[in-house]
C-alpha cells in the first residue's frame, strides 16, 4: 500500500518558523545555510519547478540533530528557489509519521517527503547523502545486537568515518541537490 502524508499537510511550521525557534545548533545550522552556493545548471532546475504546482515537502526534523544541522540547510535552500510548499514536522511531535518512514526499522532525520497535493507520497530522501549512509548501513548489517560489548566503540568509529565522509568543507551540500535532483526528476 502506497503512503499517504494527507492528514500531515499544514500541520507543520515553515522553514523560517523552524530556523526562528531553534534552541540548539542555531548557529552551525546558519553557517551551513549561509555557506550554500548553486551550481548555475541545478539552480536553472530547481526554479523550473516553479511551474508545477502538484507538489509538496514535507521535513521530519529536530534541531538536536546534526544530520539536519548538516543537511536541511540545504534542502531549504532547493525548497526556496523551488516554489515548492514546504513544511518542518517536528519529529517528536509526529512520531506517527516518523514511524511509517523509518531507516533499516529505525527512527533517523531528516526524511524529505515528497507528495503530491492529495499527500500520496511520490519520493523521499534521507537521513543523509547516500555515501555517508552507506556506512551507517554497513555498520547495522554487521552489527545487528546493540547489546555487544564492542557495539558502542565501533558506533563511534562508524560516526567518524561518516564525519569524514561529510567533509570540512560543504562539497556534501552538492552531493544533496543532485540527489534531491535525481528523485525530484523521477516524477
Amino acid at each position: 500500500m502506497s503512503k499517504n502524508v494527507a492528514v500531515k499537510l499544514n500541520k507543520g511550521i515553515s522553514p523560517q518558523q523552524f530556523r526562528d525557534s531553534m534552541q540548539k545548533n542555531k548557529e552551525a545550522f546558519e553557517d551551513w545555510y549561509e555557506r550554500f552556493e548553486w551550481n548555475e545548471d541545478d539552480r536553472v532546475f530547481f526554479e523550473s519547478l516553479n511551474n508545477r504546482d502538484d507538489l509538496r515537502c514535507l521535513i521530519l526534523a529536530a534541531e538536536w540533530c546534526g544530520d539536519v544541522v548538516r543537511n536541511v540547510p540545504v534542502v531549504f535552500r532547493a525548497m526556496e528557489v523551488s516554489g515548492i510548499p514546504t513544511e518542518v514536522l517536528i519529529m517528536e511531535e509526529h512520531l506517527d509519521t516518523m514511524d511509517e518512514f523509518l531507516t533499516m526499522g529505525g527512527r533517523a532525520i531528516p526524511i524529505v517527503i515528497f507528495a503530491d497535493t492529495g499527500g500520496h507520497v511520490l519520493g523521499q530522501w534521507g537521513p543523509r547523502p547516500k555515501h555517508v549512509q552507506e556506512v551507517m548501513t554497513q555498520f547495522k548489517l554487521n552489527n545487528p545486537d546493540r547489546e555487544a560489548p564492542d557495539y558502542q566503540e565501533k558506533l563511534a568509529e562508524t560516526r567518524k568515518e561518516m564525519m569524514r565522509r561529510y567533509g570540512e568543507g560543504t562539497d556534501y551540500q552538492a552531493v544533496i541537490i543532485k540527489e534531491l535532483r535525481s528523485l525530484l526528476e523521477s516524477f
